[in-house]
């Protein structure tokens, strides 16, 4: 059996879907969908892994209002070094909100997608959410427009979030049994009084349901984000992931729990922990069989601007926004250029991937078996290998084994080296990112200073810069290759990383 690199968005390669790259799922989970919604995929950064290469998001934070509280959230607290939903540094009003969207995708060429996702619910803000949307329908045609929420509000809403071209809708589904819901969501405000308990959880329950269904019965793409909380839904979140399967949910998301106590949620305060890197994989992967799971998500601030992975926002305050002059019709024209240009590279890069079968499994057999080895890569974008070490702020984890690379996740790490090429002393932050590369065997980036490479090595895990600026897939694969001619993959893992693990 050999590997070919496939775009989870379109599902073109030898093999349709999203396995080879990660989006996970069966290989055909996407050949249901019509042509149509499929190609809505290709460039939304969110809902395909392959695409988030290469494209960017937005969020605009225009609702600071909530309809619900969870234990996992705290709205108040902000920092700029920050990523958690629900962050922001500023609530604008939908006129800023416009002004700004238009000055970033005239500045970002890459970003496609605008969603609105807080600080609060948006749709428990439906005036100032639904301004926004029919602004920028309007003003900035060529953007995709999205937006989040836990549901509650969402029937209501629906025919008019589909008058404004909303074809990408998340909603937060923790639970679908509200006796597990109680330990997540002491209370919502519906109807003009506050619900409690039980009772409360089972109407936002309903609630979410029913808008799930209207969205997916109008050709609606719907997203399913859900919190992994050990002890409270991780073992309940097989069974979500099969409800909204079986009523037409396009991706799941299954998330780890963010609880430091510096946060101030009840969870943080209360102790509750978060997943492990190994429970969320474990989750993720039982998840797999019933719905595509997004792997790549990073828990975006709800004003983040940029790639996935990297936030922009300081460069558009509002006050850098109003010594902008823009000529959005221009800006249109170049940014069609651009993705143009994108395209055309993807498609060069999977037809060159379609040529040169990346043959793993022609990897020469002794009696042991070979056995899956997790890589990390450090990557700032385009599907290559093409960042320092010590430059990286997080790590794209990968499984290599005797026949598929997939996609695993996304571990953020302290910044190691703030310099240029050469690294300093940073032992503590050093120390922190082998810890968070916890099972990996190696670890391919473009550049790597002689001390990291040591401490690395110490820990069980193989540095390599050979394969700079190559794509991730055939690399991971190359250097599985590589490992498996030198004999190290007849070994167990190596005891470190194996008690890392």
């Amino acid at each position: 059996m050999e590997l070919k690199v496939i775009d989870p968005g379109t599902g073109s390669g030898a093999a349709a879907g999203c396995a080879s790259s990660g989006c996970g799922g069966k290989a055909d989970a996407l050949a249901h969908l019509p042509e149509h919604i499929r190609a809505k995929v290709h460039n939304h950064p969110c809902y395909s892994e392959e695409a988030h290469h290469h494209y960017a998001r937005m969020h605009v934070a225009v609702a600071p209002a909530c309809n619900i509280q969870c234990h996992y959230c705290n709205r108040k607290y902000d920092c700029a070094n920050e990523s958690r939903p629900g962050v922001v540094s500023e609530v604008l009003t939908p006129n800023q909100a416009v002004k700004k969207v238009i000055a970033v995708a005239a500045n970002i060429p890459q970003m496609t997608v605008l969603g609105i996702a807080g600080p609060g619910d948006p749709l428990a803000n439906p005036g100032r959410t639904l301004d926004t949307f029919r602004q920028l329908s309007e003003k900035a045609p060529d953007i995709k427009l999205c937006v989040s929420t836990n549901g509650l509000a969402l029937p209501e809403v629906v025919d008019e979030l589909c008058a404004h071209n909303i074809d990408h809708v998340t909603i937060t589904i923790n639970c679908v049994d509200p006796d597990v819901g109680v330990k997540i969501y002491p209370w919502i405000f519906w109807k003009g009084r506050r619900v409690k308990g039980r009772k409360g959880v089972a109407i936002l329950i309903e609630q979410q349901q029913k808008g799930l269904e209207m969205l997916v019965a109008r050709g609606v793409l719907v997203k399913v984000n859900s919190v992994l909380i050990p002890g409270v839904n991780d073992e309940h979140l097989k069974e979500v992931s099969r409800v909204v399967k079986a009523k037409g949910a396009f991706l799941h998301n299954v998330m780890p729990l963010i609880a430091e106590p510096e946060h101030g949620t009840f969870y943080g305060v209360m102790g509750q922990r978060g997943p492990t890197h190994e429970e969320l994989q474990t989750l993720q992967d039982a998840c797999a069989g019933d719905m595509n799971m997004m792997r790549h998500c990073r828990q975006c601030r709800a004003d983040a601007v940029g790639m996935l992975g990297e936030d922009r926002g300081h460069e558009f305050t509002l006050e850098k926004i109003e010594t902008m002059e823009i000529d959005y019709a221009q800006a249109m024209e170049h940014r069609r250029q651009v993705h143009a240009t994108i395209e055309a590279n993807r498609e060069a890069q999977r037809k060159k991937s379609g040529e040169t079968f990346i043959s793993i499994a022609s990897i020469k057999r002794t009696k042991k078996e070979t056995r899956p080895v997790l890589m990390a890569v450090a990557t700032t974008g385009g599907g290559v290998i093409n960042q320092h070490f010590g430059h990286a702020r997080e790590f794209l984890i990968y499984e290599a084994n005797a026949t598929d690379v997939r996609f695993i996740g996304v571990r953020k790490v302290e910044l190691y080296c703030a310099g240029g090429d050469t690294c300093g002393d940073a032992e503590t932050a050093l120390a922190k990112t082998i810890r968070t590369l916890s099972g990996c065997e190696a670890v391919l980036c473009s550049k790597i200073g002689y001390e990291p490479w040591g401490q690395l090595e110490a820990a069980g895990i193989t540095p390599n810069g050979e394969h700079a600026l190559e794509p991730i897939e055939e690399a991971v694969a190359a250097l599985y290759r590589e490992l498996a001619a030198a004999g190290r993959l007849e070994q167990p893992m190596p005891a470190v990383a194996r008690m890392r693990a």
